[in-house]
């Protein structure tokens, strides 16, 4: 089935923060905390930045790809293009681009699926525009995150669907146990729809017979996007995390990330909000099921929720010889990610963006490229019975937006019979005034304001009959206004954005994989809101 697509801005959504909106108009004041716009020319300068800058361990990086995909059975029979793009990453002109995301299950909200078509799509052109270079796309999976309140549950027809476990620590390393149950309770609601038994036999292979949850993810993003060439991550290796030493040496004996990142948010502050703040040491200690903070108290480096406690020395020698169990925060995030891949943009939603704009001056000291931040796509998916509602109130896909009182009101004086509009006789009033403060003026000019105060009473309970004139017509257009609330509801769950909330396998199991195809087919190379009606 085909959709039906219209671009607004994001501005025109009302969902993205004045610091986003200024970031999209290249605001002067934010031109500091980034180092090319998000633009063809920004991309064209962090290639030539990425080729005169410090060498990525091309070689490293192929082996743990390799390595990582040896583990999915036949994961290059219909995917020739990821085979392909493995290798390629071996040579000096091939560059990423590069998205991430923690490990939710099943997927997670819809914008995960938004992110990485957005990351597809920027390749593609890249590749168009400079055919004697390669471009990869890659999704890099933040397997490290321990916040499974966030990651281990679903929205699905107004529910929420929690995975009930007792496991701690990076929720990638979870045992996918007990997730049987979310998907017994998944098949009973989606197999009976057109591609429900395809999806289900997907979701089985990927989270029923995995070991853990990252290997559930990969295989899960895996099948659904391998046809395009993506990459999958997973950067909790040793061979990764030795690259990081001396900044995370810098972290736990220093607290130079600290110090630079705050100078940078005393800046940022001064403007905008801020999305996320640096801790004295940024490093999680992780070990088995435990990712515990790391703090230093006194002279030791005591790891928070734990009895684990190492001294200076100690601590240094433990990340000499297992690099692996650090684990960076989102401070430190960005910077290993740019570390261990060839990246030119990090393709990212409105509080990613946010808190890499705190980043730049820790990519400066570090001399690591800063890559071109470019906000992701967002979709809104609008079946074509509420389009049709809308339509037959009098209102179109901008007016989705709006807010539902505003849409009533406009529907009421554009329908109504009624006279609902009191202006003439304000203004009837004001006139009336007016002549009042002339006649006053030449006896007593203080009598002036005497007579502004009298205009004001009078005028407000004419404002405030119009007010109940327009309620007590509304009352009479019902119907007209339950259809919109029910529009405003099916699309705007809780009153947030439909990619916020809900997931993905309700619209495969209806559409099957041409959901993620039309998706494909209308995500905007450099980004955007779209809206897309069912036709």
């Amino acid at each position: 089935m085909e959709w039906k697509s219209t671009n607004l801005t994001y501005r025109q959504t009302g969902y993205f923060s004045r610091l986003i909106t200024d970031y999209l108009d290249e605001a002067e004041n934010l031109s500091p905390f980034y180092s090319y716009p998000a633009n063809a020319e920004g991309l064209r300068s962090a290639l030539e930045a990425r080729k005169a800058g410090k060498p990525v361990d091309r070689a490293t990086l192929v082996s743990q790809l390799e390595e990582q995909y040896a583990g999915i059975a036949d994961a290059f029979g219909d995917a020739p293009k990821v085979r392909e793009n493995i290798a390629s990453l071996a040579r000096p002109n091939t560059f990423t681009l590069c998205t991430a995301h923690q490990p939710a299950i099943f997927t997670g909200h819809l914008y995960f699926v938004y992110k990485i078509l957005h990351t597809i799509r920027l390749a593609e052109w890249m590749a168009e525009q400079y055919p004697e270079h390669h471009f990869v796309p890659v999704f890099y999976m933040g397997s490290e995150d321990a916040d499974l309140e966030e990651l281990g549950q679903i929205a699905l027809g107004g529910e929420h669907l929690v995975w009930e476990t007792k496991q701690s620590g990076a929720v990638g390393r979870m045992s996918t146990k007990g997730l049987d149950k979310l998907y017994h309770r998944i098949d009973g609601e989606l197999s009976v729809q057109p591609y429900g038994r395809q999806l289900m036999a997907l979701l089985k292979e990927a989270y029923l017979e995995s070991p853990d949850i990252q290997t559930a993810t990969f295989k899960m993003v895996h099948r659904l996007f391998a046809e395009w060439g993506l990459l999958v991550l997973i950067a909790d290796k040793a061979a990764f995390k030795k690259q990081m030493i001396a900044v995370f040496e810098d972290d736990l004996f220093r607290q130079e990330p600290s110090r630079i990142v705050g100078e940078s948010i005393d800046r940022l502050s001064k403007s905008y909000d801020i999305q996320a703040n640096p801790r004295n040491i940024n490093l999680f200690y992780l070990k088995d099921d435990l990712r515990g903070r790391i703090e230093k108290v006194g002279d030791d480096y005591k790891v928070h929720g734990s009895a684990l406690a190492f001294t200076e020395a100690g601590i240094r020698e433990e990340l000499h010889r297992f690099p692996e169990r650090f684990s960076p925060n989102v401070i430190l995030r960005g910077l290993f990610q740019e570390t261990i891949l060839p990246n030119l943009a990090f393709i990212g939603g409105g509080g990613e963006t946010a808190y890499w704009l705190e980043l730049k001056g820790l990519f400066d000291h570090y001399r690591t490229p800063f890559p071109v931040l470019v906000l992701r796509s967002s979709f809104q998916l609008v079946e074509k019975q509420w389009m049709e509602k809308m339509e037959r109130a009098g209102f179109g896909v901008e007016d989705l937006f709006r807010d539902e009182q505003d849409l009533m009101t406009e529907l009421v004086k554009r329908d109504s019979t009624q006279t609902l509009s009191l202006e003439e006789e304000i203004a009837v009033a004001n006139q009336y005034y007016e002549s009042l403060k002339a006649l006053a003026r030449p006896v007593d000019p203080t009598l002036e304001e005497h007579v502004a105060a009298l205009q004001v009473k009078a005028i407000e309970p004419i404002r405030l009959l119009e007010k109940k004139l327009l309620k007590a017509e509304k009352r009479k257009f019902g119907d007209q206004q339950r259809q919109i609330h029910q529009v405003k509801e099916a699309l705007f769950p809780g009153g947030n954005l439909q990619e916020r909330v809900e997931n993905i396998l309700p619209w495969y199991a209806l559409h099957g994989p041409g959901i993620i195809k039309q998706l494909y087919a209308h995500s905007p190379v450099w980004g955007g809101f779209v809206v897309l009606v069912e036709s």
